[in-house]
């Protein structure tokens, strides 16, 4: 992105409020397209990204029937054409069309419940709903998990992908649902087979997030997917490694057994070093390693560093790094190697000078560590 690129701003603008413009005149008869045009764009400077939506929503909401099920069709008449069912992954849609779940929530959760489930049907084909689904399963749980199940069978991918999106336990910036996280199962079931990679990524993501919570139990079920042979192998064989991605860097032994690395592989870890013993903000950890093996056949072996980092208040905090997924060979050595960057000003973690280490973990496990010293930058 170029310098003082703003996605708000990319998202929505005077272009995006047109559109969205002509969609309503075209579709209610009489709304006042320059009048949206104008209000909305006037209200953006002061709202952040997803304020605006609520901002759109308000400035459409005024311009259509106050009651819900005249209104409801009134959104439904302004939606655009749906999203080419053709295609199979990466096609969400256009952030503005997330008016009609805005309004369902507002004006259908408590007295039009059933009326609403329809409006999120049509209007996740034009942007996913998974956020608007949230607040059904919270108030009307039973029910809406009938409308899910029934879903989960459609013949538009999107709303399948809803099925499973809208229920993840850990959906990112969205609200949180009171379910049991085990509540869904039952419908990612019914999705681990489907055909479209845009279900089973939100089918492997949302494993994902019941692993952080229970990865015995994801691991079970991915084990019994494996036995019933409905999805394909190379496709599941994706999602589990997806779906685990958690739990692998973790360490978790059942989860990389699952994925063919042993906890107790017969492998030696030796000549592990850093480059130095004192290392400055700033440099680079040239991290080494040799992995050896007796064994007569190759080892599968998914090796990760962790590295441990000095706090001012005496604590340390842990981060674990990919380094590779291989095999070594049958009575041989992989000698694996990676450069480090020690970044001063990274956003996302600190560093503070003091003592460090670097500990190699082989499917899991840790094998071999070393220390040095993280200085400030001269």
């Amino acid at each position: 992105m170029s310098q003082g690129f703003s996605l708000k701003d990319h998202l929505f603008n005077a272009e995006s409020m047109a559109d969205l413009a002509t969609e309503y005149a075209a579709g209610v008869p009489g709304f006042d397209a320059e009048g949206f045009q104008a209000e909305t764009l006037a209200g953006f400077p002061e709202r952040e990204l997803m304020e605006r939506l609520d901002w759109i929503a308000d400035c459409i909401e005024k311009r259509l029937a106050p009651d819900f099920p005249t209104m409801a069709d009134q959104l439904e008449a302004a939606m655009p054409p749906a999203l080419d069912p053709a295609l199979t992954d990466d096609d969400f849609g256009r952030f503005i069309h997330a008016v009609p779940g805005i309004l369902a929530v507002r004006h259908g959760l408590e007295d039009h419940r059933d009326r609403a489930f329809d409006l999120l049907y049509a209007a996740t084909q034009r942007f996913s709903m998974e956020f608007y689904i949230r607040p059904f399963l919270n108030r009307w749980p039973e029910e809406t998990f009938a409308r899910l199940t029934v879903w989960a069978q459609d013949e538009n991918y999107h709303v399948r992908r809803l099925v499973s999106e809208g229920t993840r336990p850990k959906l990112p910036w969205a609200k949180k649902i009171d379910i049991d996280p085990r509540a869904p199962l039952p419908l990612l079931a019914a999705l681990h087979a489907d055909p479209t990679r845009y279900v089973t990524r939100s089918v492997a993501n949302h494993l994902n997030d019941i692993s952080k919570i229970d990865t015995g139990l994801v691991v079970d079920h991915l084990k019994s997917w494996q036995a019933e042979g409905r999805q394909a192998v190379k496709e599941l064989d994706w999602m589990t490694r997806h779906a685990l991605r958690t739990a692998v860097k973790a360490g978790d032994a059942d989860a990389l057994a699952l994925l063919g690395f042993a906890a107790d592989a017969p492998v030696t870890v030796e000549n592990l070093s850093v480059g130095a013993g004192r290392i400055a903000i700033g440099e680079a950890l040239n991290v080494a390693v040799t992995l050896s093996t007796d064994a007569a056949k190759p080892v599968p072996v998914m090796v990760d560093y962790v590295l441990t980092f000095h706090r001012p208040d005496g604590k340390t905090g842990q981060k674990v790094f990919k380094l590779k997924q291989g095999k070594v060979p049958g009575n041989g050595q992989l000698e694996l190697a990676k450069k480090h960057p020690l970044k001063g000003n990274a956003t996302t973690f600190t560093l503070h000078p003091g003592p460090h280490k670097l500990a190699i973990q082989v499917n899991g496990t840790q094998r071999a560590e070393v220390a040095f010293e993280l200085v400030a930058a001269g």
